[in-house]
């Protein structure tokens, strides 16, 4: 991009990020609110019930699931959430006026999904933290996985943007294909303990190896390797960018 296309990129990025800012107590405050009850509710009940890894109790097992499942989740309802109501209200005729192209948009929708994704994320491990002891073994995995799946999230997030037409399109989105594949990729358990059968199925799911790859980085112990995670997860990365700057690049529901 260029200097004037970077300049508009930033200014972009800045008008996202402001957005979800000035209703952080729903953008921000609200799923650190559900994750931490999600944590008080599953981490009392089971705590002495369920054996994960060896020598991490499931409280602490539980957190970084809960700090990834945000992540993902807020990420893709910046980008989605944000392009629709653009779309319904008719203000999305102002960036459509404008010489940005499709590299800015995505960089700009992307990057508000994973500011969004991060801040979250954060906010969920520093109040969950307190609950039960956590260590960082491998902190460049979190990092990685962290970045990868926000921006993996924000890109699906922009395509469910700009192929639905209407709030109950993207909330079926989110509730009939995130929420499930993020509540069946091993947050709440190790996918080890499944039966066979359960086990080949959540090696199908994408989310399943962004979360336990992350989870890798804190306690040095996961269900797969986490080059086979990375691998995977790269992958999907590649394709989902690649179709949301696709759809981007030919104006596909945006202009017309």
């Amino acid at each position: 991009m260029n200097a004037l296309a970077l300049a508009g990129a930033r200014s972009l990025l800045y008008k996202e990020v402001l957005r979800f800012w000035k209703v952080s107590f729903q953008t921000v405050a609200a799923p650190v609110l559900t994750a931490v009850l999600y944590l008080l509710i599953f981490g009392h009940v089971l705590e002495d019930h369920v054996k994960v890894f060896d020598k991490v109790g499931y409280t602490s097992f539980l957190i970084p699931g809960l700090v990834m499942m945000s992540v993902l989740q807020n990420a893709f309802a910046n980008s989605s959430s944000s392009l629709i109501q653009s779309k319904i209200t008719g203000n999305l005729v102002f960036l459509l006026v404008t010489p940005l192209s499709h590299w800015a948009w995505f960089a700009a929708y992307v990057g508000a999904s994973v500011v969004r994704g991060v801040v979250v994320g954060l906010g969920v491990l520093l109040v969950t933290m307190w609950f039960a002891p956590l260590h960082v073994a491998q902190p460049l995995w979190i990092v990685i996985f962290t970045l990868a799946g926000a921006v993996m999230m924000g890109a699906l997030g922009l395509i469910a943007g700009l192929w639905a037409e209407k709030f109950d399109q993207i909330a079926a989105f989110q509730n009939f294909i995130i929420m499930p594949m993020t509540f069946l990729s091993g947050v709440f358990y190790s996918v080890g303990s499944l039966p066979p059968f359960w086990q080949a199925a959540s090696h199908l799911n994408p989310f399943f190896y962004m979360i336990d790859g992350f989870r890798h980085g804190f306690f040095g112990i996961s269900d797969v390797s986490p080059w086979l995670s990375l691998g995977v997860v790269s992958a999907g990365l590649v394709v989902v960018c690649g179709i949301c700057l696709h759809l981007l690049r030919t104006g596909y529901k945006i202009r017309h």
